[in-house]
């Protein structure tokens, strides 16, 4: 254990302790209103959006992932580029509608605006579910990210996590989405100060860029014959799920209005470069040979190519600044948990306990229905990752995406196309989900899928290619449906929306 390391890595975790719960006297409101605990009091700014959606969307599992993916896959790890990109775009364009009807209607989830714009409960039921279901892993992947740095740490086991989260979710009780907006201004900081000091430092140390790009495999420097389309699915597709993901629409609709939105679109693709930047220290470990350094043989063993990043500022830096760069992580973990069990919280209270259970409940009923919840989401996830073996989390994240991108024909395409069926739309969902999973399972929940074309094979991203038969039997459901001369029935949410709310 690097006891200097361990220190600096408590003092960050005391730091941020105390912020969330002292967020709950921040932009003070009530918080008995699940308004308020659950979506901030939709009065987030451009600045405190920023910093919100930057820390729920680049998480702690992000900072070890997608350098552990370059480190073993190469340039593949690589479309997580252009995929930020893509998302911020399709974002700007589709989601300053959904965020001014919502404000209009007083919707707190996706499935909200769902149950309202067909009056069908069941499609708004198969949503919220989705979205659970989809997003209980990546809870569940914080805490691998969270165990992964631990480990860099010379802590074992599973107890740090039980410490981390039991704290989590009672600040999170305590101040709902304050707590992880406030914390996501530190947690930014300090990522930007980190990844800044590591792609400059350890160049110097190593003779510059040139000599690192010289010193990998050729093979990890270009796409590999045939991972052309896998790249640019994965790309495309994970990028319209993004902003599909339960706590992406919270960090959304907390907002103050479309225009925050908006010119957040324009200013997060800074993450975009950032992004970059902690790819290519996969690369670096790489070059440098930590994982045949004997010293870093447990971390390798336990964890693999994820112990790649924790082994990189280990050998290179001093203990301060590796407890520094490690508690980085560690809050780069607790603000998307945070805003993920909030999310789930306010889509079971909503679309779950309220529609089905208690329609008539109060302000306060719902609120602390949305607080329960939020703590039994947050130790699922816990008990996830101390009862199952790691590959499980990664497993059902990787179904999650292919997942919640079935309810993109639901929640966006239903602000565009007003002759959609209820019907139609819950066919389509189904028939996505099934054959997505169907993909997934049959090539060993890898993301891809070799669909058969011609005499060929087109390796692409599985979620795309279930959202293909998800959208062909909702057009085609639909239009079978108005031709049969069935009634649409629901609500047309967008007839003189205004453009700003």
């Amino acid at each position: 254990m690097d006891m200097v390391a361990i220190a600096v890595f408590a003092g960050i975790f005391v730091l941020v302790s105390v912020l969330g719960f002292v967020a709950s006297r921040w932009r003070a409101g009530d918080l008995n209103n699940l308004d308020e605990w659950g979506l901030g009091g939709r009065g987030f700014g451009t600045v405190v959006t920023w910093f919100l959606l930057g820390g729920d969307l680049y998480t702690a599992y992000t900072f070890i992932a997608i350098p552990a993916l370059v480190y073993g896959k190469g340039a593949l790890g690589f479309f997580a580029l252009p995929y930020t990109l893509i998302a911020f775009m399709f974002c700007f364009m589709v989601f300053p509608r959904f965020l001014t009807v919502s404000r209009q209607h007083g919707f707190v989830t996706a499935s909200d605006y769902v149950r309202r714009r067909f009056e069908s409960p069941t499609l708004a039921l198969l949503v919220a579910l989705t979205g659970i279901l989809a997003i209980m892993p990546y809870i569940a992947l914080q805490l691998v990210g969270i165990e992964v740095v631990i480990g860099g740490l010379g802590v074992h086991g599973h107890w740090p996590l039980v410490i981390a989260f039991t704290i989590l979710a009672a600040y999170t009780y305590t101040s709902g989405l304050r707590a992880p907006a406030l914390i996501a201004v530190v947690k930014d900081i300090l990522i930007y100060i980190v990844v800044i000091a590591a792609v400059v430092y350890i160049p110097y140390k190593m003779g510059g860029y040139g000599k690192i790009i010289a010193a990998v495999p050729q093979e990890k420097l270009l796409l590999k014959p045939g991972q052309g389309f896998a790249y640019a699915t994965l790309a495309l597709g994970s990028a319209v799920a993004l902003f599909l993901y339960p706590h992406s629409v919270t960090g959304l609709l907390s907002a103050s209005s479309t225009r925050v939105v908006k010119r957040n679109m324009a200013l997060l693709p800074a993450y975009s470069l950032l992004l970059a930047l902690i790819a290519m220290l996969g690369y670096m470990a790489l070059a440098s040979g930590v994982a045949t350094n004997p010293a870093y043989a447990t971390g390798f063993k336990l964890y693999r190519e994820e112990f790649c990043v924790p082994a990189l500022f280990l050998h290179w830096f001093p203990s301060w600044f590796s407890g520094l760069a490690f508690g980085t992580i560690a809050i780069g973990a607790l603000v998307p948990a945070a805003v993920m069990s909030i999310a789930a919280a306010n889509l079971f209270t909503r679309n779950v306990y309220k529609e089905y259970f208690h329609p008539n409940c109060s302000i306060k009923r719902e609120t602390d229905i949305a607080k329960a919840v939020s703590l039994v989401v947050k130790f699922g996830a816990l008990l996830f990752i101390v009862l199952l073996p790691k590959n499980y989390a990664v497993q059902t994240q990787l179904l999650g995406g292919i997942w919640v991108m079935q309810t993109l024909p639901a929640v966006i395409l239903s602000l565009y196309v007003p002759w959609l069926r209820s019907g139609a739309l819950i066919a389509g969902l189904l028939a996505g989900l099934a054959v997505g999973t169907w993909m997934a399972w049959s090539q060993n929940f890898t993301a891809v899928f070799p669909l058969a074309v011609g005499g060929s094979k087109l390796v692409g991203y599985s979620a795309v290619y279930a959202l293909g038969v998800n959208v062909l039997v909702v057009f085609v459901g639909s239009a079978v449906m108005a031709l049969a001369g069935q009634q649409r029935v629901g609500v047309d949410l967008v007839t003189d929306v205004p453009e700003e709310a």
